[in-house]
């Protein structure tokens, strides 16, 4: 049943419903929301185990401070604002200097060369391509073409001006085409 309210409601509605003491409300916000803030999450972390508890953490924040809320930004970038925060505070407890961390893989098998590329599908590929941009160009291409998010909403979120996003997304793509460039063989 929730599940299928998640669709018809939208997030203005569930807030002031969650406001005015409707629980009820902020679980459909939660269903509707889980999997994309956990995507960031374990897209930014690259933990797939820890990205379940700051994904948790992150509703955990946002049930806090919904009664904060405004409805002067767009409650997804609120809630991905919060969701990096918890990301750059997770990250800075560990000691990682590095937003996006990407594990590479190494060559155990003591066989020459070893091409990182070789056993990889095409969505592997693309992430490992990404994984290789600057940290400041990674989250804006993110944002932007896996999320969908909006330049003004992103300026929000990275807090920086649209202009220095159009930018940044703009070196990320270029940056991320020279990178991939070798590999339009093994892409095609």
């Amino acid at each position: 049943m929730l599940k299928v309210l998640t669709k018809t409601q939208d997030d203005k509605t569930l807030i002031e419903r969650f406001n005015q003491g409707d629980e009820n409300a902020f679980k459909i916000l939660v269903i509707k929301h889980k999997e994309r803030v956990r995507n960031l999450v374990a897209y930014t972390i690259n933990n797939q185990h820890q990205a379940d508890d700051l994904t948790q953490e992150v509703f955990i924040k946002v049930y806090k401070n919904l009664s904060k809320f405004r409805h002067e930004a767009k409650f997804t970038s609120w809630m991905y604002t919060i969701t990096l925060n918890v990301c750059r505070d997770e990250m800075r407890k560990k000691g990682l200097k590095r937003f996006f961390n990407y594990t590479p893989i190494e060559n155990t098998s003591g066989l020459g060369s070893f091409d990182p590329y070789e056993r990889m599908d095409i969505k592997q590929m693309v992430q490992q391509a990404i994984s290789q941009l600057p940290e400041k160009l990674r989250l804006p291409l993110y944002l932007k073409d896996i999320e969908g998010f909006t330049y003004e909403d992103i300026s929000q979120m990275v807090g920086c001006e649209m202009g220095t996003v159009k930018s940044r997304l703009f070196r990320a793509r270029e940056a991320l085409r020279e990178i991939l460039k070798p590999l339009k063989d093994q892409l095609l």
